[in-house]
């Protein structure tokens, strides 16, 4: 279960509902032995009796119930056992054995009882995670658990601290010492867990008074986990898990007595509220029971946290008694306690039970802090505690939050009270209170900006005036406050500046000077006073105040890159202070390795810098002579250990403490991964060489004071050498002088360093388990356990990698005779390496160490009795033609190899592959000079070829580009110089014609000719994807390669054929097609390719129908491509004709046989019942493919008439060939049975091409186009059985779908409409009139659905809307309601894109609720706490937001398009300009008031009515979008400018000045009509007037400024269409030079209102 639910897998809620159970037993689920159990075992039929004997002795040795011990032995059988059924056999009947075999079953038993218990843990960390996949899971099974939960983990913990330990008498004899002082560990393991489940239980769950009671005295009588009745067995190891069941214990009482929500009631002064307030006889107890504590550390946060519970609720019952304690408290050291116990956790329970620890201890010591007086927060073990606090997740950003004077706030004022004097305290709390890039700012800010700068004086200085009380001093003249030189940094305190004595008298004065200053400068002056005083009496003070500054600087630019340059005063004295600092006589370590942590951050970034500073100051390792060769190197001759390699040696390794060995060699790793990481850098060899020769191999050897700091050097130094391994090889020297990554595959593989990695492998999968299994971590990623396995991945990793470089030898290395030689004693080294399959933590391990057993095995493959020496024989270019090697074994050695890359045989591959000259022979064949196919051919030599080709293009396609054998490249560079890229060409091509001339006699060895015509193909295809890789980047080559493959195609296809010379010519056009599409340069400037084409197109028609069917699209398909590339006029192509005619005549006969198998299929009754516009209807029988013949020819017909633009011979064709008809009947057809969806869009593509032209759009138009599309349209959009509504398509408008059929519908009518005008006016309306719901629905959709597809209607729908509304009348006679309702939607249109445009925000949010992705999180269940674990913030990638912003930029371009057709439109419904300013009598009652008279900004709801504020608020948006677009590129910033190109930009601000030209004249025709209607009151009128004159004057005066920037001016003349035309009013002003019309025409009304 621990597995499962450690994974993530679909079976969790089953098996949580299998086992919840078992969950709730707890511990209690496993049962003492019984008469009637041993019984019902015996009975059992099913058990073999050696197993049930064995489950006996087993029940023995653990005390567990019989049947449970044989189901236990089972479990173990099935899972754990490393052996076979017949080893088992051997293993029960050896006595020796057998005991073994019960001691590995102990330890499994004892794992179980932990994975029960960590399962209950992990429930109860993630049920109320809305992050965690499984949260709904977990948070059900809790629910289920949470009854008796806590009583029955209760009374297990009371029997396990109260259990006897097993003796021999009791248990058997295999209960030794050992196994006794074992059990004991596992029952301190169990009680802690206990105490863990129950703690993350009442994080979440209130506790009564009455268990806090109960809690209270159960811990007394164990003595927090110190009176365990089996004391006399702990040992020293045991003292971790004895100390954390003493902080648990603690933290369930404090958590018991809910402090977060006592301090809570007592700010909003609602003590009654607590639980404790109603419950005086548990405190009367609770208070006695109390005044018994104080003899355990433990005891000392329950006391304080009680002291405060008592003083917040009761606080004058009982004040002696809360004095008494709170004293105990303080004399137990209770926050030096604390400050022990966070960290005592962070290493003894799982990261969820420490940070909700954290979460506990943060609010008591708020809560005290704001409670108490400020003589107790005084204290260093205070600000120790809180640094431990802040460091759990999130808390740092809420101490921000918080008030300065409140809770832990009080700590940071106090402590910069004191600052600089004690400077320690204050930095160490900032350090803390750094945990992300905002958190940087302020900390930063902070110090910063310092009011107060406190001293400290023995005597009062003479500089000094002062009040009589001496509690105000003031200083007389000016100081420099550090004893520097001059022109160095320095803080200068003015004359005059005032200090507050906070102590005065005959002990010294402390004083706090009024004078604010940067403590960066500070800093900057406290590393100078080191460097100062380095080498005197003063450097161990000065460090003590440096250290802490490098750990802030260190913590901050790890965290928030930006900053280093603000702090460069600071980092680039580290040079300085790491040079002199380590070479005195007793150099401060803590203070070096700061140094060096702060720049291994730096070296992340800028390495090439960090480096040459470095390199001066003598810290590092160097050579003294140049380094020229292995043997020099290796020997260290010349070689100095630098200042590191000193102190290492006479400081470190005799201290046992090394913390700058762990700095250098992050520093290391980080320089090498940077860009001194090139393979010629020579600089870091030295370092490496140290690490290789002098810590390597002995680094395990070193005294070490703290556990686990052995392994985590061991691991550093293997991911320095596995990132030296890593290092890209290109630029290497090819001479004898060594790389960094030569010289470590050298040292690796024959030295000792070689050994050490080979003894750090054979720790051997056991031993892992045995440090896993003891860590107290329930799941920590950096104890002693994942430490070591990620050391053993390193090395087997570098040893894969050591021995996959190394330079080919016929003697084996040092390291590979340790890796394969037989021990002498105990398991070979290969079998301790092959039983890493059985490791279950880490995936990756066992991977790895396959992987090194097949490597293994590969480089011993090239062995004596190898077959592939001889098969790297038969193809040595030396020895072909000679006797021993004809052509057929030639062939057949090839044949063989092509399997080995055909089957990817990897192993095989990469020995060959590396082998010297084993390209330059298989390429030998593609250089030979082949007889010409007419005359007698050997088919083999063509196959030998063919199957060279095939392995090179393999080995291209699978490897990738940088890693291609060099030798490799060669021979593609040579094949390329000598023009065999041509020759092939020629070959292939007059191969293929002498088959299709001489198809009888070439028919016997067509199969060769087949192979080796799809292998040239194969390599012409990846050259055009790795085209740098395979030397083909020549225009003139690609041209003549192309015309080969066009000619081959027209050889094959033209000639009357078999069946085999059809197959070349698919071949040959498949080629054909593929190289148009990408080759798309070469082909525009190609000589007539149409022609060939043509030929062949004429060709294939004329062929046997049932072959030709792919072959006949490919050619169709090619001349779409050749049309679209060469962007040729109907004059260029003298073929246009012919073509015509042959397409159409395709069409026609396609169409009608489309009709017929639609009708059929109809009949037949397989009809798809579809529920709405989103599903894509399934393809039709054959017919209706996306690259069917049928809807590549109606795109090729598309593209012909598109070229033919003035009809001149599509007119003729098209009156000879019915293909109008015979389509549009298909059309319906389709429409009405809801089929053939490609079919449809590429009819309606044609279509609309011809609508275009008044000649094309006549011919459609009287085809009856509007019979075949208006009724039967509704079939593809009707009958939805989730109602019309939600019909509106979220799909990508791009795929094709009925939506997209309905859309080109739409664009159809529009087109026709524009082109025919009067003469298709009564169809227009027709449509419009079907189709008027769905219109409406569509209008109204804009603002439930913002999908591209969604907008791509609506845009659609209005552009059709605005061709119509030039025919208002005719309208308004036959649809007037529809009219209405039109214009009405059309409105509120207009106020639904002004307001997602105007609030972007929105927008965004819309879009990403639609696309799922914010989702409200679920409610929490009124009995429980709130989490108290702070979830982080998801870090969003940049990419992302990049992407999601151009995502919205597309959706608000598609709804300023919207807006702008919508504007133009009602520009139709609403009376001309000048007609209204001019014409006194007017007939006003024609046209409808389409806005109301009121000037509220636009709403997303429905019922507030689109007014006069509407359309002011469109005129303000599309002016913020152009200011907007004038702003300059900001590279942090993503702005329209950095998302859009220069065209899109320049297009976006036409139509932004589009909309706001359509929506001025609008705008003031309204306002106009409104003004000379009569039944509006005088009132009102005076309103529009006021209201409009001030806002237009605002309006005019912006643009005015944009049209002095040179805004673009309208694209009135363009894509959409024209606004009327204005003259100018009479009595204008002349307009200004370069004005634009419709700005004089504002003014002009503007001038009207005022008057």
């Amino acid at each position: 279960l621990w597995t499962i639910l450690m994974g993530r897998s679909a079976q969790i809620e089953a098996e949580l509902d299998r086992h919840w159970e078992r969950l709730h037993q707890g511990l209690g689920y496993y049962k003492p032995p019984s008469a009637s159990s041993a019984e019902k075992v015996k009975e059992k039929k099913d058990v073999a009796q050696p197993l049930k004997d064995f489950g006996l002795r087993i029940s023995k040795l653990l005390g567990l119930d019989e049947q449970q011990s044989v189901q236990l032995l089972q479990c173990y059988l099935q899972e754990d056992y490393r052996g076979t059924r017949d080893s088992l056999k051997v293993v029960l009947k050896d006595e020796r054995q057998s005991q073994a075999l019960l001691l590995k079953i102990a330890d499994y038993y004892y794992e179980e009882r932990v994975c029960l218990l960590r399962c209950v843990l992990l429930l109860l960390t993630y049920f109320q995670d809305e992050r965690h996949p499984y949260r709904a899971e977990y948070c059900n099974c809790v629910n289920k658990l949470e009854k008796d939960l806590v009583s029955n983990y209760q009374s297990q913990f009371e029997n396990l601290f109260r259990a006897e330990a097993p003796t021999w008498e009791t248990h058997g004899n295999l209960m030794t010492e050992r196994q006794v002082s074992r059990w004991f560990l596992q029952c301190l393991r169990e009680q802690s867990l206990l105490l863990e489940i129950i703690f993350l239980y009442y994080a979440y769950f209130e506790m009564s008074p009455t268990d806090l009671l109960s809690f209270t005295k159960m811990f007394k009588e164990q003595g927090f986990g110190l009176r365990q009745t089996n004391r006399h067995l702990v040992d020293k190891s045991m003292d971790a898990l004895v100390d954390c069941i003493g902080y648990l214990s603690s933290l369930i009482l404090i958590e018991g007595m809910d402090i977060d929500f006592l301090h809570k009631c007592a700010l909003e002064d609602c003590t009654e509220q607590h639980q404790f307030s109603s419950a005086p006889d548990v405190i009367k107890e609770m208070d006695q029971l109390l005044l018994t504590f104080g003899d355990i550390p433990h005891h000392g946060p329950v006391l304080l946290a009680w002291v405060l519970l008592r003083h917040t609720l009761r606080p004058d019952e009982s004040s002696p008694v809360i004095r008494r304690i709170g004293n105990t408290a303080l004399q137990l050291g209770v926050f030096k306690y604390l400050s022990t116990m966070l960290k005592g956790l962070g290493v003894s329970v799982n990261n969820c039970t420490a940070s909700t620890a954290k979460m506990c201890v943060y609010g008591l010591l708020s809560f005290v802090i704001t409670s108490f007086e400020e003589e107790t927060t005084q204290c260093s073990y205070l600000i120790d505690a809180a640094c431990e606090v802040l460091s759990a997740p999130n808390l740092a950003e809420v101490f921000w939050e918080t008030k300065p004077n409140m809770g832990l706030g009080m700590i940071l004022d106090s402590a910069a009270g004191m600052f600089p004097h004690k400077i320690g305290p204050l930095l160490q709390l900032l350090t803390a209170l750094v945990s992300n890039k905002s958190t940087v700012k302020k900390v930063y800010n902070f110090l910063d900006k310092m009011p107060f700068y406190t001293q400290v004086y023995k005597h009062k200085p003479n500089d000094i005036i002062s009040k009589d009380d001496e509690t105000l001093w003031r200083r007389q003249t000016p100081k420099l406050l550090y004893p520097l030189g001059t022109g160095q940094t320095n803080l200068w305190m003015p004359q005059g500046v005032l200090g507050q004595v906070m102590i005065g008298g005959e002990q010294g004065y402390v004083v706090r000077w009024d004078y604010s200053y940067s403590s960066w400068t500070l800093f900057t002056c406290e590393v100078e006073m080191l460097l100062h005083v380095v080498s005197t009496a003063d450097v161990i003070a000065h460090c003590t105040r440096v250290k802490p500054i490098l750990d802030l600087v260190h913590k901050i630019i790890s965290t928030d890159w930006t900053v280093s340059d603000c702090l460069l005063p600071l980092t680039s004295r580290i040079y300085m202070l790491l040079q002199r600092l380590t070479s005195v006589i007793n150099p401060p370590v803590d203070v070096i390795a700061s140094c060096v942590n702060c720049l291994s951050v730096l070296a992340a970034r800028m390495p090439g810098k960090v480096w040459s500073s470095l390199h001066h100051t003598g810290f590092l390792p160097f050579a003294s002579n140049p380094l020229t060769s292995m043997a020099q190197c290796v020997s260290a001759e010349g070689m100095k250990a630098g200042n590191y390699g000193n102190l290492l040696v006479q400081i470190e390794q005799p201290r046992g403490e090394y913390a700058v060995t762990i700095a250098f060699l992050r520093l290391l790793t980080t320089l090498v991964k940077g860009q001194l990481g090139s393979t010629q850098n020579k600089g870091p060899i030295p370092c490496v060489l140290l690490v290789l020769k002098e810590m390597l191999p002995t680094y395990h050897k070193w005294r070490y004071n703290t556990y686990g700091v052995r392994e985590r050097i061991g691991c550093l130094i293997l991911e320095l050498i596995h990132a030296i391994l890593n290092l890209s090889p290109e630029g290497e020297d090819q001479g004898s002088t060594p790389t960094l990554q030569s010289l470590c595959i050298y040292s690796l593989a024959n030295t000792e360093a070689g050994q050490a990695v080979v003894n750090i492998m054979a720790v051997g999968v056991n031993t892992i388990d045995v440090v896993l299994a003891a860590q107290p971590s329930s799941c920590g990623s950096e104890g002693p356990g994942q430490i070591l396995i990620q050391t053993v991945k390193l090395a087997f990793s570098v040893t894969n990698n050591v021995i996959r470089l190394k330079p080919p030898s016929d003697v084996m290395s040092p390291l590979e005779q340790a890796l394969t030689q037989h021990g002498g004693h105990g398991d070979n080294l290969i079998v301790v390496l092959a039983k890493y399959i059985y490791h279950k933590h880490d995936p990756a391990l066992p991977r790895l160490a396959i992987q090194l057993l097949k490597r293994l095995a590969t480089e011993f493959l090239l062995g004596e009795w190898s077959c592939l020496h001889v098969v790297l024989d038969l193809i040595d270019s030396k020895q072909q033609g000679k006797y021993w090697c004809p052509p057929l074994l030639h062939r057949a050695a090839l044949a063989f190899l092509l399997a080995l890359w055909q089957d990817r045989r990897d192993s095989a591959i990469s020995v060959l592959r590396t082998k010297e000259r084993f390209w330059e022979n298989l390429t030998t064949p593609l250089f030979g000079t082949l007889t010409p196919p007419s005359d007698t051919t050997e088919p083999c030599v063509l196959e030998t070829c063919a199957f060279v080709m095939k392995i090179i293009g393999l080995e291209i396609y699978y490897v990738v580009n940088g890693s291609l054998e060099q030798s490799l490249k060669d021979g593609l560079q040579k094949f390329s110089n000598a023009r065999r890229y041509e020759y092939w060409s020629q070959y292939v091509k007059s191969l293929v014609c002498h088959v299709t001339e001489m198809e009888e006699e070439a028919i016997c060895y067509f199969p060769e000719t087949q192979m080796l015509i799809s292998a040239w193909r194969m390599l012409l295809i990846l050259s055009t994807t790795h085209s740098e890789v395979m030397q083909l980047t020549d225009q003139s080559t690609k041209l003549k390669l192309f015309m080969d493959v066009l000619d081959g195609t027209k050889a094959a296809l033209t000639t009357p054929t078999s069946v085999s010379c059809l197959r070349l010519g698919s071949m040959m056009a498949t080629l054909l097609l593929i190289l148009l599409k990408q080759w798309r340069s070469v082909v525009a400037g190609a000589p007539d390719i149409l022609s060939p084409l043509s030929l062949i197109l004429e060709s294939v028609l004329q062929a046997d129908q049932q072959m030709m069917e792919r072959t006949k699209a490919k050619i169709f398909s090619a001349l779409i491509s050749v049309l679209q590339i060469q962007d040729l006029n109907g004059g260029d192509i003298s073929q246009l004709p012919q073509l015509l005619l042959s397409v159409c005549e395709t069409v026609k006969d396609e169409a009608l046989t489309l009709i017929d198998n639609t009708r059929h299929m109809s009949q037949v009754g397989d009809v798809e019942d579809e529920d709405s516009m989103e599903t894509d209807s399934p393809r039709g029988p054959q017919k209706d493919q996306r690259d069917g013949v049928c809807v590549l020819a109606l795109h090729l017909a598309k593209e012909l008439c598109r070229t033919d633009e003035d009809g001149e011979h599509w007119v003729s064709v098209m009156r000879k060939v019915p293909v109008l008809p015979s389509v549009l009947s298909a059309v319906e057809v389709s429409l009405r049975s809801k089929h053939n969806l490609y079919f449809t869009e590429a009819a309606l593509h044609l279509l609309l091409t011809l609508a275009r032209t008044p000649q094309g759009a006549a011919a459609v138009a009287g085809a009856g186009v509007i019979q075949t599309i208006c009724l039967p349209l509704l079939s593809i959009y009707e009958g939805s059985s989730n109602g019309a509504s939600q019909s509106f398509s979220r799909k990508s408008q791009d795929s094709a779908c009925w939506p997209c059929v309905y859309r080109l519908c739409m664009s159809l009518m529009e087109s026709l409409l524009k082109t025919l005008r009067y003469n298709f006016i009564n169809e227009a309306l027709d449509f419009v009139g079907v189709h008027q719901e769905r219109i409406l629905q569509c209008l109204n959709a804009v603002r439930t659905v913002q999908s591209l597809a969604c907008l791509d209607e609506a845009d659609h729908t209005v552009g059709f809307l605005l061709q119509l509304s030039s025919f208002c009348k005719e309208w308004q006679f036959h649809l007037p309601k529809l009219l209405r309702d039109v214009q009405v939607n059309l409105c509120y249109l207009c106020q639904t894109c002004t307001y997602l445009l105007h609030s972007k925000k929105m927008l965004h949010h819309y879009l990403q609720a639609k696309n799922g992705e914010a989702l409200p999180p679920g409610p929490i269940p009124k009995t429980q706490k709130p989490p108290q674990t702070p979830s982080k913030e998801a870090a969003g990638g940049g990419e992302r937001e990049e992407a999601e912003q151009k995502a919205l930029l597309a959706v608000q371009c598609s709804l300023l398009k919207i807006l702008s057709k919508t504007l133009a439109t009602l520009q139709h419904f609403t009376p001309d300009c000048c007609q209204i300013l001019l014409d006194q009598c007017m007939d006003l009652a024609e046209y409808r008031t389409l806005f109301v008279l009121s000037f509220t900004t636009p709403a997303f709801d429905p019922d507030v009515a689109p007014s006069f504020g509407t359309l002011l608020a469109i005129i303000n948006v599309a002016l913020s979008m152009l200011s907007e677009m004038e702003k300059k590129k900001e590279p942090a910033s993503l702005s329209i400018v950095s998302l859009a190109s220069s065209e899109e930009i320049q297009a976006l601000k036409s139509l932004l000045m589009f909309t706001m030209e359509n929506c001025f004249y609008v705008l003031i025709s309204q306002a106009v009509r409104c003004l000379k209607d009569p039944s509006i009151l005088h009132r009102d009128k005076q309103r529009l007037k006021q209201e409009l004159s001030s806002e237009l004057s605002t309006l005019l005066s912006s643009l005015s400024r944009h049209f002095r920037r040179g805004s673009p001016s309208s694209p009135a003349s363009g894509i959409l269409p024209s606004t009327q035309s204005k003259p100018p009013t009479p009595g204008s002003k002349a307009s200004h030079e370069g004005q634009e019309p419709f700005i004089q025409l504002v003014q002009a009304f503007v001038r009207l209102v005022q008057r």
